[in-house]
């Protein structure tokens, strides 16, 4: 087996992939205090053609050096906006039809392989603080909580690893993989 070379890959331009119709899913970051976590989920909802990334509260925006560093361009191929409550963006998110669905630990979620997604639905995936997850007040406003499931010592996953599991769940499911 051959290892591919970057330009055998045949990835789209940041133009081509502007015009591409986009996953029906946005990413929400509830205060995400590291920038290479913001970077990373950059690029991995480039990966999977995510529609938009809602920036709130604390969370940094582009351009930085810092975010760059893991999203490497992405931050140019994905749509963005930036909300300083997160609330006002899980508002406008509801009011263009999307099922606000939290990542978080939580009484009553649902386990992510047992949530069903409809490939018709419209999802904004919010995720929270590295500490302290997403905030009440959202979870106070949602439609529905997705718990990944974990079997170790640790009670969480970092949110880049979590928002990889979740995102690549949804394109399965939406893409009848699973």
């Amino acid at each position: 087996m051959r290892k591919l070379k970057l330009d055998e890959l045949n990835r789209a331009s940041v133009a081509e992939f502007k015009a591409l119709e986009k996953f029906p899913v946005v990413v929400v970051l509830d205060n995400v205090r590291s920038m290479h976590n913001v970077g990373s989920v950059f690029r991995t909802a480039d990966g999977f053609a995510v529609e938009h990334i809602y920036l709130c509260g604390i969370t940094a925006q582009p351009p930085h050096r810092e975010i760059e560093k893991t999203a490497l361009g992405a931050t140019q191929s994905v749509s963005w906006s930036y909300y300083g409550n997160v609330l006002d963006a899980v508002n406008d998110l509801r009011s263009q039809g999307y099922y606000i669905i939290a990542i978080e630990q939580a009484e009553d979620s649902i386990m992510l392989q047992n949530f069903p997604v409809a490939p018709s639905e419209k999802y904004a995936l919010i995720f929270g603080n590295e500490v302290n997850g997403v905030t009440q007040e959202v979870m106070n406003n949602i439609d529905a909580c997705i718990e990944i499931p974990q079997f170790g010592t640790k009670h969480s996953f970092n949110i880049v690893v979590s928002a990889g599991i979740v995102l690549w769940d949804f394109f399965s499911k939406m893409s009848g993989g699973s």
